[in-house]
C-alpha cells in the first residue's frame, strides 16, 4: 500500500516539477549550447534508426560533468579489462554531454538520460535493451528502477554518495523510498559511516561494498598533465608570478577570493575558474569593480597580454580544470567560502597541490574532515583566514607538507576504480 501512495505522489508530482522547471532548464541549455545537441533523447526521441544503436551494452548514468568523469574513469578501467564492451553514457546536463563527447571513446555512444516519466524510461529501455545500468553517487529515478526490476535488468549505484544532509532527508523519508530504493542489485559506497543509511532503504546487506571513491582513487584514471599551451598562457603575465587557482567558484567568490589572493601576494596571479562557464560576463564585471584587469580563457590573446599590476585571468572554459591544476602553485576551493556544499579537492592533491578551502564542504564529507585532521589543507573561516592560508601555502616547505599528508589521505581510496568494477562484473553475471 505505501508503494502504491509513493507512486502515486511521484507521479502527480512529477509533470507539475517538470513544468516548473523547465524554463530555467531551457535557459541552461541556450547558455551552455545545449540548444544544439540531441535534446529530443531526454524525452525518449532518438535521430537515427534502433537497429544502429549498441544493444546489450552497459549504460552508465552520469547526470553533471563531475559524475561523467568519474564514469569516463571507471569505463577507462573496464575497456582495459574488456576493451571490445560497448557502453552507452547516458548524461543530463549539456556540459556533461560535451565532456562525454569530448572523450572521444570509440565503444561509447554518448547520449541523453530519459526523464523518468514511465513511458520515457520503457521507450528507452525497448531502444537499448541494456545489459546492466551502473548509476553514478546518486541518480535514483522510480520508474527507472522499477521498470528494470520488471525486465530483470540489474542496477548497481557506483561511487555512493551521503552527504549529511542527504542523510537526513533520506532518513525522513526512507519508509517512502525504500520500495524503489530496494531495487538496486549492488551499491558501491566511499565511506563505511554510509552502509547504515543504505540499509535503512532497503538495499539487502551482502549488495552493500566499501570500495572507496573511484573520484579519490590516484591510482586510476588521467591525472591532471602539464599542458604546454596552458603554460604560455600563463606565461604571458609574467614569468615570475606564482598562481593562485580558484578552483569551481560560485556567485560573489571570484572577485572575494582574488583580493584575497592579491592581498596575500601582489605579485600572484589569481586564476579564476568559475564552476559554470556561462557566469564569464558576471564574473568578470565583478573582478573589475574590484580593480582587476581581466583576461579570459576563451578570447585569450597573447599579444594583448601586458606585464602589470592586478591581472586576473578568468578560467571560462568546461572540462579543463583538472589540468590546470597541474600549473597551480595553491588551489583554492571554490563553493566553501559564500555558498554551501564544497567542491572536489582530489584533482588538485592528486597534481600535489596544496589546498585551501573554506568553512563549507559539506558535500565532501567525511574526506574533508579527514584532511583537516591529518593536517593535510588549510581551512580559512574568513576573509582575512584566507589571505594568511595563502601565504601559508606559498611557502615551499608547507606546501610540501600539505601535499605529502594530503597524498596519504587519497592512499586510503587507492584500488577503488578497481574494486567497483569487481562489484559490477559480478552485479552484470547475477
Amino acid at each position: 500500500m505505501r508503494k502504491f501512495i509513493a507512486l502515486l505522489i511521484y507521479r502527480l508530482a512529477l509533470p507539475c516539477l517538470f513544468v516548473a522547471a523547465f524554463p530555467a532548464w531551457l535557459v541552461k541549455m541556450l547558455r551552455r549550447g545545449g540548444l544544439h545537441t540531441p535534446l529530443g533523447e531526454r524525452v525518449a526521441i532518438y535521430g537515427k534508426p534502433a537497429d544502429m544503436e549498441p544493444c546489450g551494452a552497459i549504460h552508465i548514468h552520469a547526470i553533471s560533468v563531475g559524475e561523467t568523469i568519474i564514469a569516463l574513469k571507471l569505463i577507462r578501467e573496464w575497456l582495459s579489462e574488456n576493451p571490445n564492451q560497448p557502453f552507452v553514457l547516458a548524461t543530463g546536463t549539456a556540459t556533461g554531454h560535451a565532456v562525454a563527447c569530448e572523450a572521444a571513446i570509440e565503444q561509447i555512444r554518448v547520449a541523453y538520460s530519459p526523464l523518468d516519466f514511465s513511458s520515457m524510461v520503457k521507450r528507452y529501455l525497448n531502444r537499448f535493451e541494456p545489459a546492466h545500468i551502473v548509476l553514478i553517487e546518486g541518480e535514483l529515478w522510480p520508474h527507472l528502477l522499477l521498470e528494470c526490476r520488471r525486465r530483470s535488468i540489474p542496477v548497481s549505484l557506483a561511487n555512493a554518495r551521503m552527504s549529511p544532509r542527504s542523510a537526513r532527508r533520506y532518513r525522513r523519508f526512507a519508509n517512502w523510498l525504500r520500495p524503489f530504493v530496494s531495487c538496486l542489485n549492488a551499491v558501491t559506497i566511499q565511506d563505511a559511516e554510509d552502509e547504515s543509511i543504505w540499509r535503512e532503504l532497503g538495499v539487502t546487506p551482502n549488495a552493500i561494498h566499501l570500495t572507496g571513491s573511484i573520484k579519490f582513487d590516484p591510482g586510476s584514471g588521467q591525472a591532471p598533465a602539464h599542458k604546454p599551451a596552458f603554460q604560455n598562457m600563463i606565461d604571458a603575465f609574467g614569468h615570475d608570478r606564482p598562481v593562485v587557482l580558484a578552483a569551481s567558484t560560485h556567485d560573489g567568490e571570484e572577485a572575494w577570493i582574488a583580493t584575497a589572493i592579491r592581498e596575500a601576494n601582489p605579485k600572484a596571479l589569481p586564476a579564476i575558474a568559475p564552476r559554470h562557464a556561462e557566469r564569464r560576463h558576471a564574473a568578470t564585471k565583478d573582478l573589475q569593480a574590484a580593480g582587476f584587469k581581466v583576461s579570459t580563457r576563451s578570447q585569450f590573446d597573447l599579444e594583448t597580454i601586458r606585464e602589470g599590476s592586478s591581472p586576473a585571468f578568468l578560467i571560462d572554459s568546461t572540462g579543463e580544470l583538472r589540468d590546470w591544476t597541474a600549473h597551480a602553485d595553491v588551489v583554492v576551493i571554490g563553493k566553501s567560502f559564500l555558498s554551501e556544499g564544497g567542491q572536489n579537492p582530489a584533482e588538485a592533491i592528486l597534481a600535489s597541490r596544496p589546498v585551501i578551502f573554506g568553512p563549507h564542504m559539506e558535500n565532501f564529507e567525511p574526506l574533508a574532515g579527514k584532511l583537516i585532521t591529518a593536517g593535510a589543507c588549510i581551512r580559512a573561516m574568513d576573509h582575512a583566514q584566507l589571505v594568511d592560508a595563502i601565504r601559508q601555502a606559498l611557502d615551499p616547505l608547507k606546501a610540501h607538507i600539505l601535499t605529502a599528508n594530503a597524498s596519504k589521505v587519497l592512499a586510503a581510496h587507492m584500488g577503488a576504480t578497481r574494486r567497483v568494477l569487481t562489484v559490477l562484473n559480478a552485479s552484470s553475471r547475477s
